[in-house]
């Protein structure tokens, strides 16, 4: 830079990291915006995350996405959290200043936005079925809920789990027998049945539905199973949410939010066989 001021700093903290697309993704940003910034990924210690952050902020840097393991504690790091954080019980995205760690969750904004905005389908009035009660499913059921579908059910192997989230939600939820109630128009894979092939039950699909797997960069066994229900359903992955919640957080932190097409467009060759999710 002409004036050779230090760039503003940012991170991603994961372990493992190394595979993350974050920093591509977020330098793609900061060229198309004219943000001078610089984004790293840093392996934090398993025990030793807080300590990490807490460096990070004290050599300059103003803010990180937090990806497995370290959601939960991030949360608990957070000096303030944002409502969608509160409700995900987790952070993926830290904003430091003079005052303290605030600590988001961009997570479903970035779904509902590659839903609504990159797939075209709106989430109004439409029966919503989530599979999966743990931490995926948990960071997204408040903005699926704020976008004012007809219904939301949560199924789960175990069916307390998907019920108490249920219920934290004023949503519906239950075993994966409830799958067989009635027919959805989208269907969400937050399961890890993605990382690991497990076969999941089928839900019936209306006419044209959604099927989203969060996973990207494979051909999973749920999408597989929703491309031979019928025709005219559409299947996606998870990497246009991976890219829309990097965006998010990129306005979080910067106040500009940048345009995802031409990103999303040009990282789909870049995962072809990776099988990854996450930040």
């Amino acid at each position: 830079m002409a004036n050779n001021q230090p760039l503003d700093r940012y991170a991603v903290f994961g372990n493992p990291v190394g595979h993350s697309l974050s920093p591509k993704i977020h330098a793609l940003f900061a060229a198309q915006t004219g943000q001078a910034m610089q984004y790293e990924s840093i392996c934090a210690p398993l025990d030793g995350f807080a300590k990490a952050v807490h460096a990070f902020r004290a050599a300059g840097g103003q803010g990180a996405n937090v990806t497995v393991p370290f959601k939960v504690e991030a949360h608990a790091l957070s000096d303030e959290l944002t409502l969608r954080a509160q409700a995900a019980g987790a952070v993926n995205t830290l904003a430091f200043s003079t005052t303290g760690i605030l600590g988001d969750n961009t997570d479903g904004a970035g779904l509902v936005r590659d839903i609504t905005h990159n797939l075209g389908v709106s989430l109004a009035g439409k029966r919503i079925l989530v599979l999966g009660a743990g931490g995926a499913a948990r960071g997204v059921i408040l903005p699926l809920k704020e976008a004012a579908p007809a219904d939301i059910m949560i199924a789960n192997r175990t069916a307390e789990t998907a019920l108490a989230l249920a219920r934290s939600f004023g949503v519906h939820g239950g075993g994966f027998e409830v799958i067989q109630a009635c027919a959805f128009d989208i269907v969400i894979n937050a399961t890890s049945a993605g990382l690991t092939d497990a076969v999941l039950p089928a839900p019936t699909f209306t006419p044209g539905a959604l099927a989203y797997e969060m996973v990207y960069g494979r051909e999973t066994q749920f999408m597989q199973a929703a491309r031979a229900a019928g025709a005219g359903l559409r299947v996606a992955d998870g990497l246009g949410m991976l890219v829309e919640q990097a965006a998010e957080a990129f306005f979080v932190w910067r106040g500009v939010r940048p345009q995802t097409l031409s990103v999303l467009a040009g990282l789909r060759q870049a995962v072809q066989g990776s099988g990854k999710d996450g930040a």
